[in-house]
């Protein structure tokens, strides 16, 4: 029998996840997805704070980074969904770059379509024009929030979980998901994978700044970071279900794809700051 054939009650065995992306149903405004965005921003915050403060650098100079940070991720992932996943769409509908759909009637659609990719680009972005107006050491702070990033990420998926959305691939595997919200196939719960898979990574490179063995090696833990982030979300990629049409008569999906310059780009880096090492100095940050 196949998967997507199967009655709901041959899936007892299996985790039913039936959630409401909605916090309080029937009001469309508080999403668990935003929530997630939030907690996951805040506790990345609390993270810098306790990096700056241990480094002894002025808190006042993570509130002016931060503003920067927050709006490029945002822009930035959503411009980067557009971009790479329905610029057709969005051409013909450009009303619907904002948070709201108008046809066949209006609703406002939170934070849905972000691409992480972008949100990396934006973010960059948003860091580069600090780096120019407030001359911060480029290299030293993506150290530092490459483990913020990692545990934002987390978070981001979490939500993908409530919302259930970027589903995996039909399994028979014990803890598969069914999420009722889609069908009654039990399929590996990708967004779970990667939550936790991002958590321990966010945690691994907390533990690897604040042993300070790698302090004189600017670039060493974003590089370790994007290297260990985007091979991972490459390899899961082969257990999603693809997220749009097109990508169906690709060898690599788009994330694949969008992920091997980001893998070379940390090795570079990663490389890079073990052959050419630089101590950072407190008065260039």
């Amino acid at each position: 029998m196949l998967l997507g054939g199967m009655n709901p009650i041959e899936t007892l065995s299996f985790i039913t996840w039936n959630v409401d992306p909605r916090i309080f149903p029937g009001f469309e405004l508080f999403l668990w997805y935003g929530l997630l965005w939030a907690v996951g921003t805040l506790l990345g915050y609390q993270v810098m704070f306790f990096i700056y403060k241990k480094e002894g650098l002025l808190p006042s100079e993570l509130d002016k980074l931060a503003t920067y940070l927050i709006l490029g991720a945002i822009l930035g992932a959503r411009f980067g969904h557009i971009l790479f996943y329905d610029p057709i769409y969005y051409w013909n509908n450009p009303i619907e770059i904002l948070p709201i759909q108008i046809q066949p009637h209006f609703q406002f659609k939170g934070l849905e379509g972000l691409a992480s990719y972008g949100g990396v680009l934006g973010t960059l972005i948003a860091l580069y024009l600090y780096h120019k107006k407030y001359k911060g050491n480029f290299l030293w702070i993506l150290d530092r929030l490459a483990i913020s990033a990692a545990l934002l990420g987390g978070f981001i998926r979490l939500g993908n979980l409530m919302n259930s959305e970027i589903i995996g691939i039909p399994t028979f595997v014990q803890w598969a998901f069914v999420f009722t919200r889609i069908d009654h196939t039990p399929r590996h719960p990708t967004q779970l994978y990667e939550a936790i898979f991002y958590f321990f990574i966010s945690i691994f490179l907390f533990h690897l700044w604040k042993l300070g063995r790698v302090k004189n090696y600017s670039g060493f833990i974003f590089g370790l970071g994007a290297s260990l982030i985007f091979t991972l979300r490459f390899l899961i990629e082969f257990l999603k279900e693809n997220q749009v049409s097109f990508e169906e008569s690709l060898l690599l999906n788009m994330d694949q794809t969008l992920s091997i310059p980001m893998i070379l780009i940390g090795i570079f880096i990663l490389a890079r700051s073990i052959i050419q090492p630089f101590k950072i100095r407190e008065e260039n940050v």
